[in-house]
């Protein structure tokens, strides 16, 4: 299990691994993966791990409970699949337990019940087409239309190079059915929303030559550390709506537009 049964995949099929991001306080490892060269219109991707060895014991039991049973120990094996079809690697978990790991861990307990599930998206904003006053006007024309926004750290989570521009929705409440049938409702998906500007020595290009190779790229540790708060339970949720639905505010390029994938394992 781990990063490397979600990440082989990519490196087998032309991704570099790039650079790796620690975020002590969440005991979370992450590593974000480069398109093939040339093929600058498939995603980056984000992909992490809990270090389960820095848990407690309790939270460490836990883990292993699901992880090691016959289904668990097959779930490195059969990532792919599981991520694909939204299956549990592993027996639906009892409430008892998803509690236990909240407790401690927003991330540990997100990964209990969505196993191999897709943690968010990300838009690049600099690719929207139509949209008015970039990021900044992007998340005016969500709160407006009723999207909760995580606002950790600020509405925008900006790099120290300014570089990297991020905000994010907050996590949708989704329906989960718990051991022995107990309903519950736990954190679900949210979508990322990027913009990177575009590197100095290439700013002299016109826009319509600027390219993503062009522009600021890799993931900064204190943006992301906000970003991952999107699943928190201390965040009130509101329902999300289609994306769709802002067709006339932004639409997204259909050959250029980015999406960012995060895969949450344990």
């Amino acid at each position: 299990m781990g990063l490397d049964s979600i990440g082989s995949i990519f490196t087998d099929f032309g991704y570099t691994k790039m650079d790796m991001l620690s975020f002590p306080a969440k005991k979370l490892t992450a590593y974000w993966y480069a398109p093939p060269v040339g093929q600058i219109h498939l995603p980056r991707v984000f992909i992490s791990e809990l270090r389960v060895d820095e848990m407690s014991e309790a939270a460490q039991q836990v883990i292993r409970k699901y992880t090691e049973c016959q289904g668990g120990k097959q779930a490195g094996r059969y990532a792919a699949l599981c991520a694909a079809t939204g299956i549990l690697p592993w027996a639906p978990p009892t409430a008892q337990d998803h509690a236990t790991l909240l407790a401690e861990s927003e991330y540990a307990a997100w990964t209990l019940v969505n196993g191999y599930n897709l943690n968010h998206a990300a838009v690049s904003v600099h690719r929207l087409k139509g949209l008015e006053g970039g990021i900044e006007g992007l998340n005016g024309v969500l709160l407006t239309r009723g999207f909760a926004m995580n606002e950790e750290g600020g509405l925008l989570k900006v790099s120290p190079d300014v570089g990297l521009v991020q905000s994010s929705t907050v996590a949708d409440q989704i329906a989960f059915k718990f051991e022995q049938g107990q309903e519950g409702m736990v954190a679900g998906s949210y979508l990322e929303f990027a913009q990177r500007a575009v590197l100095p020595e290439f700013q002299h290009l016109p826009e319509e030559e600027t390219t993503e190779q062009h522009r600021r790229d890799g993931f900064e540790v204190g943006n992301a550390d906000k970003i991952f708060e999107s699943t928190s339970a201390s965040w009130s949720r509101k329902p999300m709506q289609p994306m769709a639905n802002y067709g006339r505010e932004f639409q997204m390029d259909s050959e250029d537009g980015e999406f960012k994938k995060s895969v949450a394992q344990v």
